[in-house]
């Protein structure tokens, strides 16, 4: 998963908000008070999700009546999130896109995603101006004071490094001393800050920062860093897309990413019930087999949780 860190401003950034979610809306779901629509996803490479009556009752009746979600999000962060298109920003994929519009639908919503710059996210959550955040995004306790997450995976940080990885560096030891690339606002320059102080004895990691994480893959083939950290799932889909030219530090004490932690989704902790609603239909997608068929289009199975949960942050 994502490991970025946002800010927690009070601020309110301006949202312009994509409708990019397909689906269908036709036959009326049982439910309290104001019903939901039926909703058909079709997700590539597994076929189509329906609204399940016995979920989507879960739903709060606001809901109902809106019958969509709002969701922003913060592309390319591949596997997680994804542009259709090269310029396109309107139109997403990815194992997030795939899931949480799933989980949409059965719920008996349509998915309405649009972009975000990642350190807005949570100001307009907080504002009202849409209704849940996703991108690879970590469950982290601190964020819990603005969001409740609902948790659908768990991975930590990798460490992309040049081909035949010269410096030797194949775990957070070997950064003591290096400069790394990480994305701004991400968990990962936090936690190599504190390693740093703490670890390093004197040979201090120089963190570099870019706006997003393609731009600090870049800087590492440019030589401009010596090592990119991000999420571990993210850096593998990019050693496989310049297998020629980069490859993630082996790691072998830590094979899902250093201090892993659950990924998730966020919705405003005022609305527990939308969360918990969304807790439902994740695992229902579990329990068929449709969230492991997500999980395998993208090779990322390993990241994958026996439930969906809320608020499991580790740290």
């Amino acid at each position: 998963m994502r490991m970025r860190r946002f800010a927690l401003p009070t601020a309110v950034a301006a949202v312009a908000l994509a409708l990019t979610a397909c689906g269908s809306a036709d036959t009326p779901v049982a439910g309290t008070g104001s019903t939901a629509a039926t909703v058909t996803v079709d997700i590539p490479g597994v076929g189509d999700v329906t609204t399940d009556a016995k979920v989507a009752a879960k739903l709060p009746a606001d809901f109902r009546t809106k019958a969509a979600v709002t969701i922003a999000t913060n592309a390319p962060y591949e596997p997680f999130i994804d542009f259709k298109a090269e310029g396109n920003t309107t139109e997403f994929k990815g194992l997030d896109y795939d899931v949480l519009t799933a989980a949409a639908a059965r719920l008996g919503l349509k998915a309405q995603w649009s972009q975000q710059p990642f350190d807005g996210l949570v100001p307009g959550l907080q504002a009202g101006k849409y209704d849940a955040i996703a991108g690879g995004i970590t469950d982290k306790k601190e964020r819990q004071q603005v969001a409740t997450f609902v948790d659908y995976s768990a991975s930590g940080t990798g460490f992309l490094v040049v081909k035949g990885n010269p410096l030797a560096i194949n775990d957070v030891s070997g950064l003591c001393g290096r400069t790394v690339g990480v994305q701004k606002a991400s968990n990962q320059a936090k936690h190599l800050a504190t390693y740093s102080k703490d670890s390093c004895a004197g040979k201090a990691i120089t963190i570099k920062e870019y706006p997003e994480n393609p731009q600090a893959v870049q800087a590492l083939l440019a030589g401009a860093v010596e090592a990119v950290a991000a999420t571990r799932v993210n850096l593998a889909d990019t050693e496989q897309q310049l297998k020629d030219k980069v490859q993630l530090a082996a790691d072998s004490q830590n094979p899902n990413g250093w201090l892993a932690s659950p990924n998730g989704f966020g919705f405003l902790k005022s609305r527990g019930d939308l969360a918990q609603a969304f807790q439902a239909a994740v695992q229902s997608l579990i329990d068929d087999g449709t969230y492991t068929k997500i999980l395998d289009q993208y090779g990322q199975k390993e990241i994958g949780l026996a439930a969906a949960t809320i608020d499991q942050a580790i740290d």
